[in-house]
């Protein structure tokens, strides 16, 4: 197997950067939600509308980064996005220390927030894929890795704040200043490739839009499991089966344990048995786990059920995103960010309608709604082609010529 070059090297390191320091701020932000609602006042419905506004937001966040990477290229818009989640969490760090601000504050963080996650999700898929296709092997399960990993560490956090007092502001505080640090590096070590064309100028390949719509369904399959667990895990142990506040938080942390080991799994996972039996088993599995926690409202069950939920999340996120660039890589990035708006999508579905199911039927039978959307997706794993090799030192053209021929069957 070829060397990649040192460039490739450091645009992978810094794309990883990039991924721990988004799955470190969300994991702080989702796994506070129940110090804020007592700071704020306010409701599982109105955690709910405001979890909505995120998703919107979000969603806006990734049309504008599909926009930036046209004019400026990805490492723009993931610069930018980052930027964005910064002042975001600077925002709510202020109403958390000032609980007499408006509540109105408090909210316009969430939608800055939303905005800039939204750019980091999209932007730093399109990085992802960019310089998978120079390594010419698939590589997206590493930087998912990464992101999970940051995740635990952030949830982990806010546990320990919690245990010994302290306030949420000490874990909020280090995810801005990652995110600061990993946006100052990357604005120069980023990939500088482009694989879209430039605003006002129409690709000659067509977009897959059959492909869009079949990976995103399985995006949005992954993403309400995901959003249902990261957003209700903790308040459902919490409030529904009364367990300890500093305990709470590691039915989430159980939850991504299992998806970095998936992920760490992945890449090699797929190469060897292939992607379809990887989405199969790992479908599977989540489905289980789900079932488990709708059933049976233990504790010990919930936090078991999370940690199966997991495993679907670890293979299908980073194997949707490479199977999606693959579809025409000179129009990857415009692909990826169409792929990502179904993300939000299944953040609706997993914490919006879960969180508006919390009095009847109750969030722990809720959570056989993305059970449901999971059982599609056994149907349609043997979608999952395997990637388009390339030497790393190919032009990004001349790859980008291979994959739009593979790319017609989808049209």
């Amino acid at each position: 197997m070829s060397t990649p070059p040192v460039s490739a090297l450091r645009s992978r390191v810094t794309v990883t950067a990039a991924y721990a320091a988004q799955g470190l701020g969300y994991a702080v932000v989702v796994t506070s939600l129940p110090v804020f609602k007592d700071r704020q006042g306010i409701d599982d419905v109105a955690v709910s509308l405001i979890v909505l506004l995120v998703c919107v937001a979000a969603a806006t966040g990734s049309i504008v980064a599909d926009g930036l990477a046209r004019w400026r290229g990805s490492r723009v818009a993931l610069t930018a996005g980052l930027g964005l989640e910064v002042l975001a969490l600077v925002l709510i760090v202020l109403t958390v220390l000032v609980p007499a601000l408006p509540l109105w504050l408090f909210v316009a963080a969430f939608g800055v927030y939303g905005v800039g996650l939204g750019g980091v999700d999209a932007a730093g898929a399109m990085q992802g894929v960019l310089v998978q296709r120079r390594y010419g092997r698939d590589i997206m399960g590493g930087y998912f890795a990464a992101y999970t990993a940051a995740a635990i560490v952030g949830a982990m956090a806010v546990a320990g704040a919690t245990a010994v007092g302290l306030a949420v502001v000490l874990p909020l505080t280090l995810a801005s200043i990652v995110a600061i640090a990993v946006a100052l590096f990357g604005v120069r070590t980023f990939d500088r490739a482009r694989a879209a064309a430039p605003v006002g100028r129409r690709s000659a390949s067509p977009l897959p839009r059959r492909g869009i719509w079949l990976f995103g369904f399985v995006l949005l399959a992954a993403f309400t499991v995901d959003s249902a667990v990261s957003t209700w895990s903790t308040v459902y142990l919490q409030d529904e089966l009364l367990t300890a506040a500093a305990l709470a938080p590691l039915g989430y942390a159980a939850y991504q344990a299992a998806i970095l080991v998936t992920r760490l799994l992945t890449d090699h996972a797929a190469g060897r048995f292939g992607r379809s039996r990887v989405v199969l088993v790992a479908t599977g599995v989540s489905l289980l786990g789900c079932v488990l926690v709708a059933l049976l409202p233990l504790p010990a069950a919930a936090i078991g059920g999370f940690a199966l939920a997991g495993v679907a999340v670890g293979a299908l996120v980073p194997l949707t995103f490479t199977s999606a660039g693959g579809l025409a890589p000179a129009r990857s990035d415009e692909i990826i960010a169409r792929v990502n708006l179904f993300n939000y999508v299944g953040a609706v579905l997993g914490a919006v309608l879960l969180g508006l199911l919390a009095d009847a039927p109750g969030l722990g039978i809720a959570f056989l709604l993305p059970a449901a959307l999971l059982v599609p997706v056994l149907f349609v794993a043997r979608r999952f082609r395997a990637p388009v090799a390339a030497s790393p030192s190919a032009p990004l053209a001349a790859v980008s010529a291979g994959g739009e021929a593979a790319a017609s069957v989808d049209d």
